[in-house]
């Protein structure tokens, strides 16, 4: 790729904001020399990595965190250097940087088998880490432990400091030295532990002076009683230096016999840091991945230049390829026309490095194998205006290199010469280009071109807009008309005086005048054109969503319609199903009862049995959340009244009546509730023994359960065995609430059981009782 265009089309801004999205320095390192590919296959596997970094990113970003640049510490390893404890702190940081990526595309479930590709070859260097670990802590710092004869060098040397400061207390602490010492403070001194003595005492306090204070007053005096045990100290620092030595030159070895692994290892993270840079300016620049192709083909919507504010800049559509390969872009100056062409160049470069583009979705670009360009902008601060000479040598160069396959940016091609010679040798360089089939895109204020283009096969002219109400440029880039220069209306806009632009009218000749008028109004009908095409497609987007809505509703609705049927079938069916069952019960019940009676009585007590299973039957079908019974009144409510209790969804017996409360017997269980907590059902009746009961199965089954069970003095196991066979039958009877007897005792079977019932399915909390119902000696447990 040829690398000369890249700094008029501002290559290396996008290739800095590019290293910006990268998480380590080698990573960085790779944005900013990447060279874009000019290989159609190498081009479409960049885009590839680039979209399953993307995918990922929208799920989670890869750890690439602790990922040091290890280059200097393995060359410095592979010279035989001893590294120092912070660049094996790097290299351990960064090995686990390794094995965090590799172990993180392992695991991943998303399908991106190009990254996890990249990252497999990443090799876990699993012993070389376990040492650094031995050796260096979770802060960094060096392991007292990191080997046995450092631990008992690190012990001795403690043990020695210890009867230092032990003996130097005590000289301290000893009431016949205190007008001597300045503090009484322990403190060093090359290495030794000294005691700060008046300059007046020194003759009276024996011992080596290592130091005195910037007055001169205080001296730091070593006492000759600590001096064999200051050296022992000293004895153990060299030792326990010396030891640390030995522990890194060791690892320092290891790390030196594994550098070309950790080496690999770093560029491979650096390869893929690289890509998910790509997928974070993706995301950035909101792009999305172009449509490659082979034929030279480009078709890009509603493109955006990178570098320039996404809220200001004006989005161009630009063709070429399919039915011309030069596009002849003209029109006034600070149109854009210049800044169109750099658009094209620009992303033409970014996709050949894998990023996706700023543009619509389904644009289309081929792979350029060079991309050249010859731009004098102006408009750069960076680049002054160049001269016919350069101009010329630069396409010359351009030339002799360009081969079918490339893309030629040319700005004001021809200019800053005589107009009737440059506009000749203009067009030679355009037919040069066309007849070697190579796709060129050039900037050009010559009418005499704009004329070449629209009667050349191959050529096309195109044009930044211009709006002759408010006489400023629209940036929009049309293509397959050409611009006029609009000299005279910019002049005047500018301030030039009116008779001098009116005077230089009068010398362009009528044909030139009619020229520009008529690109004028070709101008205008293509904006007329466009303004009723959008308001077509807005209003086919309308009709779209309409219809799209209606669709989707009536669809919802058939759905709805079906689950109402089907629902109500399978509650049909259930209803059927469980009245049958029922009945076959009752009449079976019936006949083993009544074997001895007359043939009369029994189909009567049938018949009965019917008439209330069909009163059941009603029952069953109301909805579950119908409220029972009627509202207690205060003034009517008697003890031995049946009522409703809505929290445990049970009837219960009245035993009293206090205030606005009600106490409850509920099976074997005792309550006291609100009144409006409950519900009347209806008043105490005497039933005879013989008379017939009939109900569902689940009735029968939750007249026979009550609400408590007593478990003591039984084992744990066998009062878990028995309490899940109560709780089983309870929640399918429908009780949301037990109360589970055990006693007080040892609180053996107490713990047991609370154990047991923390880990029941059907369990959904428990509590001791009220000192009423048994308090420690009880447990009421919340059912789900």
């Amino acid at each position: 790729m040829d690398t000369e265009s890249f700094k008029v089309l501002e290559y290396g801004k996008i290739a800095n904001w590019l290293a910006a999205f990268a998480a380590s320095v080698q990573g960085k390192e790779r944005c900013r020399s990447v060279v874009p590919s000019g290989d159609y296959d190498e081009v479409v596997r960049l885009h590839q990595e680039t979209a399953e970094a993307v995918q990922i990113l929208q799920v989670q970003a890869p750890p690439f965190g602790g990922v040091y640049d290890l280059r200097d510490i393995l060359k410095a390893a592979a010279r035989g250097s001893i590294l120092e404890i912070d660049e094996l702190r790097s290299v351990m940081s960064t090995m686990g940087g390794m094995r965090n990526v590799k172990y993180f595309f392992r695991d991943l479930t998303l399908d991106v088998p190009l990254l996890k590709e990249q990252a497999k070859p990443i090799e876990i260097l699993g012993m070389v880490e376990r040492h650094l670990k031995d050796t260096i802590d979770e802060h960094g710092n060096f392991r007292d432990d990191a080997s046995p004869e450092l631990r008992r060098i690190t012990r001795e040397l403690h043990t020695a400091q210890a009867h230092v400061k032990d003996r130097l207390s005590a000289i301290l602490h000893d009431a016949a030295n205190q007008k001597y010492f300045q503090e009484a403070i322990v403190t060093v001194r090359d290495e030794r532990y000294v005691i700060p003595v008046k300059q007046e005492y020194r003759n009276y306090f024996p011992g080596v002076i290592h130091d005195q204070s910037a007055s001169g007053a205080t001296l730091f005096i070593e006492p000759l009683a600590t001096v064999e045990l200051n050296n022992t100290v000293r004895q153990m620092a060299l030792a326990r230096e010396q030891e640390i030595q030995r522990i890194l030159q060791k690892l320092s070895a290891e790390i030196a016999v594994n550098g070309s692994i950790l080496a690999a290892n770093c560029e491979i993270l650096a390869a893929i840091d690289l890509i998910f840079a790509r997928a974070g300016l993706a995301r950035e620049m909101e792009a999305y991945p172009p449509t490659l192709n082979r034929d030279g083909y480009v078709h890009l919507k509603r493109a955006r230049h990178p570098l320039l504010p996404k809220d200001k800049v004006v989005p161009i559509d630009i063709e070429l390829g399919k039915t011309f390969s030069i596009l002849l872009v003209t029109g006034p100056n600070t149109g854009g026309k210049t800044v169109s062409m750099k658009t094209l160049g620009l992303l033409a470069l970014l996709s050949q490095i894998g990023c996706f583009l700023p543009t619509a979705p389904n644009s289309e670009l081929p792979v350029y194998r060079n991309i050249y360009a010859d731009i004098g902008d102006e408009q750069s601060i960076e680049q002054s205006l160049s001269t016919f000479s350069a101009h010329t040598r630069n396409i010359v160069r351009i030339i002799e290199k360009a081969e079918e396959g490339d893309l030629i940016l040319l700005d004001e091609v021809g200019a800053g010469t005589d107009p009737d010679e440059g506009a000749a040798l203009a067009r030679s360089i355009i037919e040069h280009f066309l007849r070697r089939n190579i796709s060129v895109v050039a900037t050009t204020h010559y009418a005499a071109l704009k004329t070449y283009a629209y009667t050349q096969a191959g050529v096309e002219n195109a044009s930044v807009e211009f709006d002759m109400k408010t006489l400023r440029p629209t940036y929009r880039l049309l293509i397959g008309i050409p611009g006029a220069s609009n000299a005279f209306s910019i002049s005047r806009q500018l301030g030039l005086p009116q008779d001098i632009v009116a005077r230089a009218e009068i010398y362009v000749n009528e044909e030139h005048t009619h020229f520009e008028r008529i690109v004028n109004e070709l101008e205008q009908e293509k904006k007329d054109y466009e303004a009723r095409n959008r308001a077509l497609h807005n209003r086919e987007s309308e009709i779209t969503a309409i219809e799209t809505r209606l669709r989707s509703e009536r669809e919802a609705l058939t759905a709805s319609r079906q689950e109402l049927l089907h629902k109500a079938r399978e509650e049909a069916n259930n209803i059927v199903r469980e009245a049958r069952r029922s009945a076959e019960e009752t009449i079976k019940s019936l006949k083993e009862q009544f074997d001895d009676h007359g043939m009369k009585e029994r189909r009567k007590a049938i018949q009965d049995a019917r008439n209330r299973l069909d009163e059941a039957y009603v029952q069953g079908g109301l909805p579950k959340n119908e409220v029972v019974g009627d509202p207690v009144r205060p003034n009517s409510i008697q003890v031995g009244d049946i009522v409703y209790i809505k929290s445990l969804a049970q009837e219960g017996t009245v035993l009293a009546v206090q205030d606005n409360e009600l106490t409850i017997q509920v099976g074997g269980l005792r309550t006291i509730v609100k009144m409006n907590a409950c519900t009347f059902v209806g008043r105490k009746k005497h039933k005879k023994s013989t008379k017939v009961h009939v109900g569902t199965s689940i009735s029968r089954k939750s007249a026979e359960i009550r609400p408590q069970i007593d478990v003591r003095g039984m084992t744990v196991l066998e009062a878990e065995d028995v309490i899940g066979k109560f709780i089983d039958d309870a929640v399918f009877t429908g009780l949301s609430k037990i109360l589970v007897i055990h006693g007080k005792g040892t609180g053996a079977l107490r713990q047991g059981l609370q154990k047991y019932l923390k880990q029941h399915r059907y369990v959904l909390s428990f509590s001791f009782a009220d000192i009423s119902e048994g308090g420690t000696g009880a447990t009421v447990v919340e059912l789900k």
